[in-house]
């Protein structure tokens, strides 16, 4: 949040973070072929709220169920939910989920990154914006964006 704004939710809802992930004995075994799959994906999405000093999990901005992988055609798909209606960091909260994803993801993965319909005013606006490549590269481009997008994405100690 930049200095002397006030907050547009300043009483946020929040929610339990997930648990840790249990993991299977060949989750280890660099020979066992593991596939990528939601709750992998929804691990790396450990991203700060950029108003609040909570986590987009805690706010119940993004929840294991909205996130849809599909490891054999490299496809990501996550919505993502606002916690109010007119959230105007609703672009730069689906900028840094899908900042974090291209830093994260092989290549081959195609990652679309959406509102979950009917939970934003400008939804579609939004979801174009966060669409269009070119548009989300210009928008990486501008340090100052840039700089918010890092801090959303630092891990914080809780």
């Amino acid at each position: 949040m930049s200095g002397g704004t006030t907050l547009e939710n300043a009483n946020p809802v929040i929610f339990q973070r997930s648990g840790e992930r249990l993991l299977a004995d060949t989750d280890a075994d660099e020979d066992v072929h593991d596939p990528i799959d939601d709750r992998e994906i929804f691990d790396i999405l450990s991203i700060n709220d950029p108003e609040h000093p909570l986590s987009l999990e805690e706010l119940n901005v993004l929840e294991q169920v909205r996130v849809k992988v599909n490891d054999a055609e490299s496809s990501v798909d996550v919505q993502f939910t606002p916690t109010i209606p007119h959230c105007s960091m609703a672009t730069l909260i689906g900028l840094s989920i899908k900042v974090k994803l291209l830093r994260s993801l092989p290549e081959r993965f195609k990652i679309d990154v959406s509102i979950t319909p009917g939970t934003h005013a400008s939804e579609e606006a939004v979801n174009k914006q966060l669409a269009d490549k070119e548009r989300v590269a210009a928008a990486l481009e501008n340090s100052s964006l840039l700089e918010v997008v890092n801090q959303c994405l630092t891990n914080k100690s809780t």
